[in-house]
């Protein structure tokens, strides 16, 4: 690898793509960050980690792009000369994608592609290797085959979203196979954390669970409560990103705890916290349950512990607990157990002038 690290992060606002920016710059990396063109900010979860471009200690630096436009991306490739690249960006929420089908492909399948296409281009013309790694899902195995599931687990996708995944999933070995890329898949199984977005159940529930201590808010109406996830912690999941890139040779990796519970389980312990039995408090609503179910997830991560060292650091109860706590602080609301910070980090700050 190359003495000067320069990495470049599609979905850099997002949840995985702030903690990994976090990361990176920990590790002395300049890093550059795709961000769509909105009449609003969204840039929350990295705006404590801005410094003015202009300053000579300036390490992170915003573009804006989209993974729907492959001439943009080019541009952007040529501009920041990145040795490495990771594919966070995408539409990735699953229910929407049944809503929003065409756009969900586009950007999540046709966004890999291009950047695949744009990473050839570069490194045949300059030599210089570039390392890629593809955000994949554990949606992607959808229709259980074989439990627990691993990089050999046939996949059955039973959305949009997780069709697109596969489709990108396998570009990225194609690439890899066909132009002997440094490309990586990373199949991860769900991630939470404070910075997960309001709409996914986790954080809906966590952020229920603070508004109804607050008492503004009632009822917290959900869908299937009988699906089963391996859920970790977003922290964890972006250091195994990383570590994937530092090998001798590319591959794929799940990325897991090899632990599965239930979404009541999940209320068990977040309405627990608080001291509130959730039965008293959650509703069913048909809206919220997809066209084709995904009942069980469940990761093997033997060959990410194997082969990379990573290992998870937090359990599913320390999850649960680290989420509602950073909600009742988000209100101003105590804790039980006198917790006083999160790692979530919600400053507003005005970022027009970051960008290119």
């Amino acid at each position: 690898m190359n003495e000067r690290k320069i990495a470049l992060i599609t979905g850099i606002t997002g949840q995985d793509g702030s903690y990994l920016s976090e990361f990176l710059l920990d590790q002395g990396y300049e890093v550059h960050g795709i961000i769509r063109r909105t009449s609003t900010f969204n840039t929350d979860r990295i705006d404590h980690i801005y410094i003015d471009p202009h300053s000579p200690d300036a390490k992170l630096f915003l573009h804006y792009g989209d993974l729907t436009d492959g001439t943009t991306l080019r541009r952007i490739l040529e501009q920041v000369k990145p040795r490495e690249i990771y594919n966070l960006g995408a539409q990735s929420h699953v229910r929407v994608s049944f809503d929003s089908p065409e756009y969900t492909v586009d950007s999540v399948a046709m966004g890999a592609l291009r950047i695949l296409e744009a990473v050839r281009d570069y490194q045949q013309r300059t030599g210089i290797e570039v390392r890629f790694y593809q955000a994949g899902s554990s949606e992607m195995f959808g229709k259980v085959i074989e439990v627990p599931q691993t990089e050999t687990t046939p996949f059955y996708p039973r959305s949009p979203y997780s069709c697109a995944k596969v489709y990108a999933h396998w570009q990225t070995i194609n690439y890899r196979e066909s132009y002997d890329l440094f490309a990586c898949n990373g199949i991860l199984f769900n991630h939470e954390s404070p910075r997960r977005g309001e709409t996914f159940v986790t954080r809906k529930i966590t952020r229920a669970v603070a508004r109804i201590v607050e008492g503004t808010q009632q009822k917290l109406y959900l869908g299937n409560l009988d699906s089963k996830r391996d859920w970790g912690y977003a922290k964890d999941y972006v250091r195994a990103m990383w570590m994937m890139l530092q090998q001798d040779q590319p591959d794929d990796y799940v990325v897991a705890t090899g632990e599965t519970y239930e979404i009541k389980e999940f209320l068990d312990i977040a309405f627990g916290h608080v001291n509130l039995d959730w039965h008293n408090y959650v509703a069913f609503d048909p809206r919220y349950l997809r066209p084709a179910e995904v009942d069980l997830l469940i990761g093997d991560p033997t060959k990410a512990r194997e082969k990379l060292g990573w290992k998870p650091s937090v359990t599913f109860e320390e999850l649960v607990k680290l989420m509602v706590n950073a909600d009742l602080i988000n209100l101003n609301l105590p804790t039980p157990d006198g917790s006083k910070g999160v790692d979530s980090t919600l400053n507003r700050r005005n970022f027009a002038s970051i960008v290119d």
